[in-house]
């Protein structure tokens, strides 16, 4: 073979392992126009690859993200969820907190305000996993849903957070209903399924939201004791993260959050984790 040839060979190869590269980055792309859409995995669900271990994050990525190490790998989840056994129409469960004695926290992002590139990017390199609640009119903003569809497509968890973030005390049943149910619907028809989760805004709910969430599908209402603020956590209770504590982010940015980024604000809270003893691992895995 002359050099010739051999060399366009080896330069077609290499266009080509470049474009399967690109294609595994990008994730799940797709509009927020409202067109037609190829339904994905159930949204809260975990896909046949987020149900496996995260692959362990490139070498001294945690260095360019501001942690001086890694966090520790989770322990394998436990044999049985806390859903396990949920019939269909049943009060959901309210959660709190996971009760484990691993050394973990859950982390969880709400809304869906702020969708910055560099956020993508850490989460790729990072590979700690979190559950997003997204609200629709606010997840649809800006770069929509495609957005959060490159965070699913890494193994993290997408729920129900309603379709316009009201506080669902000051409305009526059917009202809280068509919140509820209408986000069950809009991811449905985003992701192809309805989640199972779904965390009421402000945390506020009463007996009508646990009777509409029950009717719209919902396995279990998530709520949260330990919060992300931009330099540290608050504390439902004592003063530091329990076994089992789900937190609850948001997606900010520096207006909000006085000139801090996103990225930033989570490097801040992972290291505030690991400070104290503890890992992040997948929601879905024990609920």
């Amino acid at each position: 073979m002359s050099p010739s040839v051999s060399s366009r060979i080896r330069a077609a190869a290499l266009a080509s392992a470049a474009l399967l590269l690109t294609g595994a980055l990008a994730g799940c792309s797709g509009s927020s126009s409202g067109g037609p859409e190829k339904p994905h995995k159930a949204a809260g669900a975990p896909t046949a690859a987020s149900s496996a271990p995260a692959s362990p994050a490139a070498p001294d990525a945690y260095r360019r993200w501001g942690l001086d190490k890694p966090l520790a790998a989770p322990p394998a989840p436990p044999a049985k969820k806390l859903t396990d056994g949920f019939t269909a129409g049943a009060t959901p469960q309210v959660i709190r907190r996971i009760p484990t004695q691993d050394k973990v926290v859950f982390v969880t992002f709400d809304d869906g305000a702020e969708k910055d590139p560099e956020f993508l990017r850490m989460a790729a390199d990072l590979k700690v996993p979190f559950t997003m609640f997204l609200t629709d009119d606010i997840a649809r903003a800006g770069a929509g849903y495609g957005y959060f569809e490159k965070l699913r497509a890494l193994g993290n968890g997408v729920d129900n957070h309603t379709l316009s973030h009201p506080n669902l005390r000051t409305l009526s049943a059917e009202a809280q209903k068509r919140e509820i149910c209408g986000q069950q619907d809009a991811l449905a028809k985003r992701f192809g399924g309805r989640p199972a989760l779904f965390r009421p805004p402000y945390g506020n709910y009463n007996d009508a939201t646990l009777t509409a969430a029950a009717a719209c599908g919902v396995r279990a209402v998530v709520l949260w004791e330990a919060t992300m603020q931009i330099n540290d956590m608050r504390y439902a209770q004592g003063g530091g993260l329990r076994s089992g504590d789900i937190v609850l982010a948001h997606f900010r940015g520096p207006q909000e959050l006085k000139g801090t980024t996103m990225t930033r604000m989570v490097t801040n809270m992972l290291r505030s984790i690991q400070a104290q003893g503890f890992t992040v691992a997948r929601l879905e895995d024990y609920l």
